[in-house]
């Protein structure tokens, strides 16, 4: 597929960019090659990405004020994918470690198979794995297992940026969260609107010059965060209630064992009645903020699922 303008197919890509003047050029004239249309979004960056983007070809540019991060970006994107309504949206990054010849293999899927969503994985070839740095493969199987455990069980790469969508994906999926999170928020949101996803194998050049590179760290504890936050807010009773119920019973065995003291040698223990009453105050937050959440969400399922 040398180019998709050819039939009624509408692609668009999507690009979010921060700080790449160096390389957004080539990427969207390759990506222009298999797209109606390249839109980028710029991130509040400080050089030459949204000059060099509206240079080279790029439909759309939208420029953030300020960095706002990777999940503000897509958030952007898929608002104007949601206004324009392409047949298919394709996001990849703008540093160059993605190639844009690939876009057809990432939409084919959707096209052939009627996919919801296709996801291009580093972890399909064992060629392809190869080329993975080593601390990245450690850290990206880390979010990978967090991710299935919410999501997708047959997950090979949850933090691929190189992503196509269709027209129903687009439609029900809504990003919250600003950071490198959004990549498992958009297949957390995925698996609860029952959509459909499968991978396809592409490469991943990381011998670039200026390659975008983010905190592994920082990263790792946004993603477990994100899938907190998403557990606790479909489980609310037993992310909330069942700890408060654990607790009041560890207060009951704590004020149980000071009424003992006393009751036997008139001795009124002032540690296990601080840590009673600790105990029973901490469960009554867990018991009535499981009983609110559980509340909200039975009230507002069918209108609002999960903020999508």
């Amino acid at each position: 597929m040398d180019s998709v303008a050819n039939d009624n197919y509408r692609v668009m890509v999507c690009i979010p960019a921060y700080n790449v003047g160096k390389t957004i050029g080539k990427i969207i004239q390759e990506a222009r090659k298999f797209a109606d249309e390249v839109v980028i979004y710029d991130d509040g960056s400080v050089d030459n990405t949204a000059e060099m983007a509206r240079l080279t070809g790029a439909t759309t540019v939208l420029r953030g004020h300020k960095n706002k991060g990777y999940g503000a970006a897509m958030k952007a994107l898929f608002e104007i994918a949601k206004e324009k309504k392409p047949d298919v949206m394709v996001t990849l990054d703008a540093d160059a470690q993605h190639n844009p010849a690939e876009i057809p293999v990432v939409i084919r899927p959707i096209r052939e198979a009627g996919f919801n969503i296709v996801i291009g994985s580093r972890f399909i070839n064992s060629e392809d794995t190869r080329r993975v740095p080593r601390y990245r493969r450690v850290g990206i199987n880390v979010i990978n297992k967090l991710t299935r455990r919410v999501s997708f069980d047959h997950i090979t790469d949850a933090q691929s940026g190189f992503r196509a969508f269709d027209a129903r994906a687009i439609s029900k999926i809504n990003i919250s969260e600003q950071g490198f999170a959004a990549l498992t928020e958009i297949l957390m949101k995925a698996k609860d609107n029952d959509l459909s996803i499968t991978e396809v194998p592409v490469s991943m050049n990381y011998d670039v010059a200026d390659p975008h590179t983010h905190n592994p760290v920082s990263h790792g504890v946004s993603v477990v965060y994100s899938v907190i936050q998403f557990i606790t807010i479909r489980h609310p009773l037993a992310c909330y209630g069942l700890p408060g119920i654990i607790l009041f019973i560890i207060a009951s065995l704590f004020i149980n064992e000071a009424l003992n003291h006393f009751v036997e040698k008139s001795y009124v223990s002032v540690p296990l009645i601080l840590l009673s009453a600790t105990s029973a105050i901490i469960a009554i937050i867990l018991l009535v903020t499981g009983i609110m959440l559980y509340t909200v969400k039975t009230l507002l399922k069918g209108t609002w699922k999960y903020d999508q």
